[in-house]
């Protein structure tokens, strides 16, 4: 007997709230890497520890599905899928707070000398950006939604080379220890773009899945002689 097509869910709610979540721990992060705000920091962390519970409990959630409900390859497939849809959520909600650390770690001092700032304040926004851009295709599963999430990791690719260049050069003025705190907090940016076009991706092979599966469905919950006579007709 074959599952019904609404047995194995698609992305839910609980994924757009971990992703919204997300929006708002890379927003406090930047925040206080910027502002050198312990306040902010410390939210950026906290939701951060808010987003590794909620991932733990979609997992657990998504191996109860399969191993009561799925039935097929089809099935193993989307709960997989689904499953690392949550993994690269948890680790854009750990990326946040690996930059809110870096923020509270050099606090009362700010992490970000001058000439650098602006850099970072771009990198921030299209962190923010991205993060919307997810939500956006977790609720529309829109493939034109997805591809322009890969644009804006193309964008943060961009900003991370000109981060590096900018304190390997000789004339850096802004220490070692920035340096070193600087390229991590590039690196977590970066990845954190990179996490959010595999979310982008998984969720419209979700959708795609999804769609042939409820038409497989219908083909096979046809009757037998309907089958035929339409065979016949042919």
């Amino acid at each position: 007997m074959l599952t019904p097509p609404n047995k194995v869910e698609e992305p839910s709610d609980q994924l757009r709230q971990m992703c919204l979540d997300i929006q708002s721990a890379v927003l406090a992060a930047t925040k206080a890497l910027l502002e050198a705000n312990l306040e902010q920091a410390n939210q950026a962390i906290s939701f951060g520890s808010e987003i590794a519970l909620e991932s733990g409990r979609c997992e657990h959630a998504a191996v109860t599905m399969l191993a009561t409900q799925a039935q097929s390859v089809c099935d193993l497939r989307q709960v997989t899928s689904a499953v690392q849809l949550v993994g690269d959520l948890a680790r854009m909600g750990a990326l946040s707070a690996h930059i809110a650390n870096v923020a509270r770690r050099r606090h009362p001092y700010s992490a970000v000398p001058e000439s650098v700032r602006p850099v970072l304040h771009r990198m921030g926004e299209t962190a923010a950006a991205i993060a919307t851009s997810a939500v956006e295709v977790l609720q529309t599963k829109d493939p034109v939604a997805a591809a322009h999430i890969e644009g804006q990791d193309d964008a943060m690719d961009g900003l991370y080379r000109h981060l590096l260049d900018k304190i390997q050069t000789s004339n850096w003025d802004g220490g070692v220890s920035a340096a070193r705190d600087l390229a991590l907090v590039a690196r977590y940016y970066e990845r954190f773009a990179d996490h959010a076009v595999q979310v982008g991706r998984r969720t419209i092979s979700l959708a795609t899945e999804s769609d042939h599966r409820v038409q497989r469905h219908a083909a096979t919950s046809t009757p037998r002689a309907a089958r035929n006579r339409a065979v016949v007709r042919v």
